[in-house]
């Protein structure tokens, strides 16, 4: 008479007059589903293929039994803290058996990507240091020369800081206060801003009109563009983090910066004195924003992103997202925004579309 095994991992028929001590192939353990991958407690095997977790083979000999294994007992919700050692097992082979969450329900718990974005905490290598120290790339740019002369301020050249609208009208104009925007202008779902300010609305012309928030000296001369350029990317993952890597040579830290909420990250480095490398990734998963943060090294620049799910990313941008935020090419390119050059809403998006 051929019985059917109930072992995990067995599943064999067997003649119950030949079945001895070694006789069948199980699993003595319980099933783990932890960061996408599948095992068994019993042994150190993972995969991330259910058909291949269903093939394990079992890891341990013992005698075959046709009797069905018990399910194990939910324990009782309490709000005591302290549970009992008989139902600590119980509790945790029940969150083993649950698995890690699906993708829907990720989803539906997923923050918004139009959260304000975070300037993260940035470290800077003492090599580095030295070397942009040596570098000097803050040094300001000398006028254009005419004739071994430098040129003057024409009278009526407008100042340069984005929103000041003074106009020079004399040395004296040097010596008053200049009201700027050091920020980039946002243009979202109708509303206009800058993103140093807080004061947003819907009329293009109040856009304009918005006095700066920040004081400086006029600036009359536009400064040289910096090129935009695209650089080497790479990426690794642990259990409990995610490492963004931007291989860009010599980056300048106090012109560099990485911003991000809980699942968009915007990265802007400026290496090699005139290159600007720029980009904004929509995360495959959920971060930690308060916990991540940025290494700066003579080769490289590491954002390390602390994951709020320990769960195992199948990418790192999801790019069916559209991103929140708009900015307009000539900021990426850091050249000077003064009000005349700003688009407005409509050819911003006409110029997304194509």
């Amino acid at each position: 008479m051929s019985l059917l095994c109930y072992n995990q991992g067995c599943g064999e028929k067997y003649d119950l007059e030949l079945n001895t001590e070694d006789s069948c192939l199980f699993h003595p353990g319980v099933p783990i589903f932890h960061d996408a991958l599948k095992g068994w407690s019993c042994c150190k095997k993972r995969t991330t293929d259910f058909s291949e977790f269903l093939s394990i083979k079992g890891c341990t000999r013992g005698r075959h039994s046709n009797e069905k294994p018990q399910e194990p007992l939910k324990p009782e919700v309490t709000q005591n803290k302290e549970v009992s050692a008989d139902l600590r097992p119980r509790m945790e082979m029940e969150l083993i058996m649950q698995g890690p969450k699906s993708a829907e329900k990720m989803q539906k718990e997923r923050p918004s990507p139009d959260q304000p974005l975070l300037r993260l905490n940035q470290k800077v290598s003492k090599s580095l240091e030295q070397t942009v120290e040596k570098l000097n790339p803050c040094k300001e740019p000398k006028p254009a020369k005419n004739d071994g002369a430098e040129t003057s301020v024409m009278l009526g050249t407008v100042c340069k800081n984005s929103g000041c609208k003074q106009v020079c009208q004399g040395p004296h104009t040097d010596t008053e206060v200049c009201h700027f925007h050091p920020g980039v202008p946002v243009f979202h779902e109708g509303m206009k801003f800058w993103n140093c300010c807080t004061i947003q609305t819907s009329d293009f012309d109040a856009f304009l009109e918005q006095k700066g928030c920040a004081t400086g000296k006029h600036t009359w001369f536009k400064k040289e563009d910096k090129k935009l350029v695209s650089c080497r990317q790479d990426w690794h993952q642990t259990d409990r983090q995610v490492v963004v890597t931007v291989y860009a040579k010599n980056p300048v830290p106090f012109m560099s910066h990485v911003e991000a909420n809980s699942t968009v990250l915007l990265i802007r480095v400026v290496f090699e004195g005139e290159k600007i490398f720029h980009k904004q990734i929509e995360l495959w998963g959920v971060v930690d924003v308060e916990k991540s943060f940025v290494n700066m090294m003579p080769s490289k620049v590491e954002v390390t992103l602390v994951k709020k799910d320990l769960v195992t990313w199948g990418k790192l941008e999801t790019p069916h997202k559209r991103l929140g935020y708009k900015v307009e090419e000539s900021v990426l390119e850091e050249k000077e925004v003064s009000p005349p050059e700003l688009k407005k809403e409509e050819e911003v998006e006409d110029s997304d579309d194509s």
